[in-house]
């Protein structure tokens, strides 16, 4: 008998519940740091026996862990070269320092390097590029933060490799980088124009930046930005390593979190050639403090609750009744799966919903004319759990992730105000996806 029963006389998908309704409440009320919270919510899903610490462990995605800290520490080295400063002002030259032009473009980068990377590496290397912006337009960088992780989310969910739950799903299926592209692309294409147009037309507008701040951006040299010509090759020789390795990190076997420690290692090595012992331990402490270690630790303990859930039952019994309403109908179900993924990703961790889904999703093979019938099945579940990641900022990696570097920085997205803007531009997005799967499949 599982302990949580023992010690309360409740069964563990109710104690689970409970742990996660009270964890998520109080990373909404922003009362207490959001690491802390997690961190407790995963002691006591331990406590109560939900899980044991073997489970915890295994809940935990270190990939994702190793993902985090090595391009932090890509990022932290590549910022000393000037680099970001460098793209910072010739973005902004080429939009002629306008506001409204610069969340344009940071919007389609960030889309475009998700769908080719993954989301995580993505906004690590491109939200310090829209802090330096903002800084010196003297304008607030929220709306651009904002965009930037919707921006992440929609470019990803495009590819095979853009999003953790089109992997599961193209591992578990087979179905190929160009059967996603094929397929997700398009809508794609059509979900992030609009939110681009919603973006402009809610902020674009209103963000002015004062006729003296353009004319300074408009004056400096992105030349003169570079500091340290050196560091800049070195940087940018490993980041293109790093990232020709994710491209094609599933056929070589290797995990994205490998490639990055491996470059993160490799370019503090470089950085710290022909420096004494002490410079050198100096400056790897220095690069050790800019790792967004609150992000890191709220990571680790939001994936030890999410386990609590999982190994409880509670995304088994959801999906299974989920499926039990929609009576074999094709169409039903991919909108069921759809939507269901849609809502749920944006509570919980859109990973472990997945891999719940794939076996109960190849077990309707029978029912839908074979494993060809499924395939709608497949897309409804990649476009709702990927677009859902956007509904709360907790409801994806690239989320939490930006929201960690913005509140370093002095700029903190927090959860209500996300909340207010994303819930429902998340809805609409899901309800294009709809609209194509029906239009395409149905």
């Amino acid at each position: 008998m599982p302990a949580a029963s023992v010690i309360f006389g409740l069964p563990p998908m109710l104690v689970a519940t409970l742990v996660l309704a009270v964890t998520y409440a109080a990373i909404i009320s922003e009362r207490v740091n959001r690491a802390v919270v997690a961190l407790l919510g995963a002691g006591i899903m331990i406590l109560c026996g939900v899980l044991d610490q073997k489970e915890a462990l295994a809940g935990i995605d270190f990939n994702t862990i190793a993902l985090l800290v090595g391009m932090m520490i890509l990022v932290a080295i590549t910022r000393r070269s000037g680099v970001f400063q460098f793209v910072a002002v010739w973005t902004a030259k080429l939009v002629k320092a306008n506001p409204a032009g610069i969340l344009v473009m940071l919007q389609v980068v960030t889309a475009l390097f998700s769908a080719l990377l993954d989301n995580v590496t993505t906004v690590l290397l491109v939200v310090p590029v829209a802090l330096v912006i903002t800084e010196q337009l003297k304008i607030r960088p929220w709306p651009f933060l904002v965009a930037m992780i919707f921006a992440s989310n929609i470019g990803g969910t495009s590819t095979l490799i853009g999003d953790p739950p089109n992997i599961l799903i193209g591992s578990a299926t087979g179905l190929s980088f160009n059967d996603f592209a094929m397929n997700l692309a398009p809508v794609i294409v059509g979900i992030q124009a609009v939110t681009i147009g919603v973006f402009h037309l809610v902020y674009g507008r209103a963000l002015n930046a004062s006729p003296e701040a353009r004319a300074k951006v408009m004056g400096m040299s992105a030349r003169a930005a570079i500091t340290d010509m050196v560091l800049l090759r070195q940087s940018l020789a490993v980041l293109a390593v790093v990232i020709g390795a994710f491209v094609f990190a599933h056929p070589l076997g290797l995990e994205p979190g490998t490639i990055a420690l491996v470059g993160a290692a490799l370019l503090m090595l470089l950085y710290c050639l022909g420096r004494d012992a002490e410079s050198q331990s100096r400056e790897i402490n220095r690069i050790f403090g800019e790792v967004e270690w609150i992000t890191i630790f709220f990571f680790i303990g939001l994936f030890v609750v999410v386990r609590g859930v999982e190994v409880a039952g509670v995304l088994h019994w959801l999906a299974q009744h989920l499926m039990a309403v929609t009576g074999g109908d094709r169409a039903v179900t991919a909108m069921l799966i759809l939507w269901a993924s849609a809502i749920l990703s944006a509570v919980v961790d859109n990973i472990p919903f997945v891999a719940t889904m794939i076996p109960l999703v190849k077990s309707m093979a029978p029912t839908m004319g074979g494993d060809a019938g499924l395939e709608p099945l497949w897309w409804a579940l990649s476009l709702g759990a990927c677009l859902g990641g956007n509904g709360t900022l907790v409801g994806a990696s690239a989320n939490l992730t930006v929201a960690g570097m913005a509140e370093r920085a002095g700029h903190p997205v927090r959860f209500m105000p996300f909340l207010k803007v994303a819930f429902g531009l998340m809805l609409l997005s899901v309800a294009i996806a709809s609209l194509y799967l029906w239009l395409r499949y149905l």
